[in-house]
């Protein structure tokens, strides 16, 4: 699952660089929501698998905070491109007639830049929070990595205040931009029934289906591991959630939207003839 992750994020990365006709702002954000799963998932799934092998679960407290920190700013800047993608597409169905001037390569340069800075913002506040804890009941966090949420319940101190920001920082990066997103769809929607012809209605739908169904499955299975990791008190489901969300979230967003955006389809069906072209006959050598 691990290489199928990394491979279909790269894939996805190549087919959009090499081909001219992607390079438009939309796959502009793909490729980098790509770049960002392929950082976002070594973080957890090596250390899972190692865990498997070795039944050894010990990871030292630098070494906690660290993969806390990339975790964090890897989900939060991935939960920025869909948004800045979401607005894409608003622009793009809302006000085609302005597409070009306003998603020019200034302001999706921008939106990428924000992306990654409120990443960094959010973990270096999850990292403030934790540090201020002096010391832990017991070193066992069930679960396969760091979640600041469930270090909190480790705590010897009453953390009620940390838990307090901690849900005002969830709301403010996770829930708000959910609703953006489904507020601009809303938008969209209205568009694309005003739209006379059957097939304009069909070619704008498939133009948002992919992004929509990564939406509807990073941010349900995201929100419900980060709420879900501070509220219940069962082992079993902060893994299960975990495992939804760093794991099989990453795997399935290549396979989405190769196979639900006939862009994507063709791109990668171009680079695997460019590239068949070239190793074949150094092959037959």
């Amino acid at each position: 699952m691990y290489l199928l992750t990394v491979l279909g994020n790269l894939l996805i990365i190549l087919a959009v660089t090499s081909d001219p006709h992607l390079h438009i702002p939309m796959y502009f954000f793909l490729s980098n929501l790509s770049l960002i799963d392929i950082g976002f998932t070594p973080n957890t799934v090596p250390k899972l698998l190692m865990n498997l092998q070795s039944q050894n679960r010990a990871i030292s407290y630098g070494g906690c905070l660290t993969q806390m920190s990339l975790f964090i700013t890897f989900a939060c800047a991935d939960s920025m491109i869909l948004i800045a993608m979401a607005y894409d597409r608003f622009v793009a169905i809302c006000h085609p007639l302005h597409y070009s001037c306003i998603m020019n390569p200034h302001l999706c340069v921008s939106l990428l830049w924000v992306s990654f800075t409120l990443g960094l913002l959010e973990s270096l506040l999850h990292n403030l929070i934790v540090l201020q804890l002096t010391c832990f009941r017991t070193v066992d966090i069930a679960n396969f990595f760091c979640h600041p949420s469930q270090l909190l319940h480790l705590a010897c101190t009453d953390s009620f205040s940390n838990e307090i920001v901690m849900f005002l920082t969830g709301i403010l990066l996770g829930v708000l931009p959910a609703s953006g997103i489904l507020f601009s769809y809303c938008q969209i929607l209205s568009s694309i029934l005003k739209i006379p012809s059957t097939a304009g209605k069909y070619k704008a739908f498939s133009t948002c289906g992919p992004h929509l169904s990564v939406v509807s499955l990073f941010y349900g299975t995201g929100l419900g591991e980060y709420f879900g990791s501070a509220l219940s008190t069962s082992p079993r489901n902060h893994v299960v959630a975990s495992v939804m969300y760093a794991v099989v979230t990453p795997l399935l967003k290549p396979f989405i939207y190769s196979l639900r955006n006939r862009d994507i389809s063709r791109a990668l069906e171009r680079f695997h003839t460019r590239a068949f072209s070239v190793f074949a006959p150094a092959a037959s050598r």
